[in-house]
């Protein structure tokens, strides 16, 4: 079972994905918070495989969230609405493995989940 753990701020949107991810095989959304702090203390305090990262919080970023990952770090994908390449690349240098744009990326967020399952069960 693949554990994520939801990072956005918006609670219609969180919901959206929260829905999508559950409906995935083998996909266990285990908490959805909106704050660079309830993130970080998420990681710390549970098993967590992949978390899905918004960059705008309520308080604080996702770029926080990825500073503060250690080296034990679960696969983050960043989903974000400000997409711009400045963005990817300082989100890839702290350790972002995929990077999304709400606007145009949203329905690859499925198969990006997917495949960290299925490569995740080999």
């Amino acid at each position: 079972m693949l554990s994520v753990l939801l990072v956005e701020d918006s609670e219609v949107l969180a919901e959206r994905l929260r829905e999508a991810l559950t409906a995935l095989e083998g996909v266990r959304v285990i908490a959805t918070v909106n704050t660079e702090s309830a993130a970080t203390a998420c990681v710390r305090s549970q098993i967590v495989d992949v978390i899905v990262l918004d960059l705008q919080l309520k308080q604080g970023s996702g770029f926080g969230v990825l500073r503060g990952l250690g080296a034990q770090r679960p696969a983050v994908v960043v989903l974000t609405n400000y997409a711009l390449p400045e963005y990817r690349e300082y989100a890839e240098r702290l350790g972002a493995d995929h990077f999304l744009n709400k606007s145009s990326d949203y329905e690859q967020l499925a198969d990006v989940i997917g495949n960290l399952r299925d490569a995740r069960a080999h």
